[in-house]
């Protein structure tokens, strides 16, 4: 059996083309085959088939759509439903978009080991399996979620073969096919170098020299940008007559052009790094090159509480892969000590004087938004960078730090979820399980002092509550006081009404943490907050804050849902009625006991009745 998508989806035995009709029966085919073997949830398929306004009756018409490709692919492809979907085995069938990535990956390979001839024909061969535009016969759904990376993959391989062509001397036979791919695609920086190259080697240095001051106008107006630096050497080259045959173009300059120095403005990273076995490779997967056909850098935002320990992931999962961006790692903290907003211009000038932009100081630079965008842009573009955009607080604050340029993997940690993130992964954590809070206690204050006291250290642990920030100061505070005991300790945490007293050390504080979220809550917010005092076990319902604050039901969600989308809450199901259940982390229950007795110092706290002890 043979299976096409780089072209109308299609499906032949032999020389027969398989029967299918209708746009959505070619979707679900597409979408089990660009799955390569993993499962489709129901919920990706509604989607693809159906967008945002799906039938009542998707889940009953995908089974109709399942039945139908079974009976038409026969026994020898196998359709399976796996919940929480459906997989295709192809078993030994041919697919044309998997022998297309083979094909260009051996080019490649073939490309930079400096045989030309054999990369332009493996190159070659792949763009001759593209029969039109891929995935022509689906719904816009799906072609609006799966093309552009196929056409990009495409237009890679098409930037490869004409690189190995001019290697060889071909510059003649490129040029017209140069000419009509920098006017279909009049961004893309290789194809204007790889023209401008082909005209000069045709006699023609005017005309190269025009297509580079063509292409400023063009990424300044389209873009806000500058040139990258590839171009901007083959511009150079183009002026002093350097691009002779003797060695490819592009290779040769960007191997040639280097950065000053790469930034590297990532944190330590935390050697006892404790946890998060099932997050850690989901981040590593969107920073590190692997075998998935079709991978490149991409997003990724990690969400969770103040102190649940984003930013330490994101790092450790930075420093593991910083070897994969060997144009440097950007780190900016998007908040003010005070838990303020950090204005973006003041984190572009951050990371421009990192990136060793010299205009930066030019006067009235500092405070224009646009300009500072103009000139990041400019100087991430095509550049293998990992930013690192630490505590961020809305999109309006992240948009203008994202760089444009596709080859830039971005790590984002946020309490609440940005919605204007193009292509993001989310990763949400949560507090640590019972094993890993008691290795990250025992990293920090010796295993042998925890195994001696284990009635004492368990009651550590339960204070804490999960909460790696808690969990940190609690170890580092037996960790610098050698004659305490965790029996010591423990006592000290038990009495909720002066825990987040405790739970202090240095400049580490989850009240504090916790704190930094209030500057960005609305009133309805806060007062949601305050209210989660007098529910002992740290749930209730709308209706139920809404009686405690004495305000209406509606006003009393607007703050509950705020306190979910900052991570202070979480949903913990549904009452009888179908309301949403919330609920809270216990530290975040005594930090809102605290807002609703402000003035109570810690010993008026202790004789307080207001709070149940547990």
């Amino acid at each position: 059996m043979e299976f096409r998508v780089l072209g109308p989806i299609e499906a032949r035995a032999g020389d027969t083309r398989v029967p299918l009709s209708g746009s959505k029966v070619y979707t679900v085919l597409a979408a089990l085959l660009l799955a390569r073997g993993r499962v489709v949830s129901d919920q990706r398929l509604t989607s693809l088939l159906w967008g945002w306004d799906p039938p009542a009756t998707a889940g009953a018409q995908i089974y109709t759509y399942m039945s139908r490709l079974r009976k038409r692919l026969g026994d020898e492809i196998e359709i399976v439903r796996r919940p929480p979907g459906y997989v295709l085995a192809t078993r030994d069938s041919w697919i044309d978009l998997l022998e297309f990535e083979r094909l260009e990956q051996e080019g490649r390979a073939a490309l930079g080991e400096g045989r030309y001839r054999e990369a332009a024909a493996l190159l070659d061969r792949a763009l001759a399996l593209w029969q039109g535009p891929a995935l022509s016969n689906a719904t816009h759904h799906l072609r609006e979620t799966e093309l552009p990376q196929l056409e990009e993959a495409r237009t890679l391989a098409l930037e490869g073969r004409i690189e190995a062509d001019l290697a060889l001397g071909r510059h003649e036979e490129v040029l017209a096919e140069l000419t009509g791919l920098v006017a279909g695609f009049p961004v893309r920086e290789q194809l204007r170098a790889q023209l401008m190259t082909a005209l000069y080697r045709c006699g023609r240095q005017a005309d190269a020299l025009h297509v580079y001051h063509d292409a400023r106008k063009v990424l300044a107006d389209q873009l806000g940008v500058d040139p990258g630096a590839a171009l901007d050497a083959t511009y150079q080259a183009v002026l002093n007559g350097s691009i002779g045959l003797e060695s490819p173009p592009l290779i040769a300059l960007r191997d040639r052009f280097q950065a000053p120095s790469a930034p590297a403005m990532l944190p330590p990273d935390v050697e006892d790094f404790t946890g998060r076995s099932a997050e850690l490779p989901v981040l590593r997967a969107v920073l590190e090159p692997h075998d998935t056909p079709g991978w490149q850098p991409r997003r990724c935002l990690v969400t969770g509480m103040a102190g649940v320990g984003k930013t330490a992931l994101v790092v450790h999962a930075a420093h593991l892969s910083a070897g994969h961006h060997p144009d440097g790692q950007l780190y900016v903290e998007l908040r003010e000590p005070d838990g303020t907003p950090r204005d973006p211009c003041a984190a572009l000038v951050r990371l421009l004087r990192a990136l060793g932009e010299p205009r930066i100081d030019a006067p009235g630079v500092h405070d224009d938004l646009e300009e500072l965008t103009r000139l990041y842009r400019s100087r991430t573009a095509g550049r293998r960078l990992l930013v690192v955009l630490d505590d961020a607080v809305g999109d309006l604050q992240v948009r203008p730090l994202l760089p444009s340029t596709s080859t830039a993997s971005v790590l984002i940690t946020c309490r609440t979820h940005l919605t204007q993130v193009p292509g993001a992964q989310t990763v949400r954590l949560g507090p640590l399980d019972a094993e890993e809070s008691r290795v990250l206690l025992a990293s920090a204050a010796g295993r042998e002092r925890l195994s001696a006291e284990p009635d004492a250290s368990a009651a550590l642990l339960a204070h804490c509550a999960g909460l790696p920030l808690a969990l940190r100061i609690t170890g580092t505070r037996l960790a610098a006081r050698p004659h305490w005991s965790p029996a010591r300790l423990a006592p000290r945490l038990a009495d909720p009404r002066t825990r987040l007293d405790e739970l202090r050390f240095g400049d580490l504080s989850v009240r504090q943490a916790l704190g930094r979220s209030l500057p960005s809550l609305s009133r309805a917010g806060r007062a949601a907050l305050r209210g989660l005092a007098g529910f002992p076990d740290g749930s209730c319902t709308a209706q139920q804050m809404a009686f405690a604050l004495e305000t209406g039901e509606s006003e009393a969600e607007r703050g509950l849902e705020e306190l979910v989308d900052g991570s202070l809450l979480t949903i913990n199901g549904l009452d009888q009625q179908g309301r949403p259940i919330y609920g809270c982390h216990t530290l975040v229950r005594l930090f809102a006991y605290e807002l609703s007795r402000p003035s109570l110092l810690p010993a008026q706290r202790r004789q307080d009745t207001g709070i149940l002890r547990h």
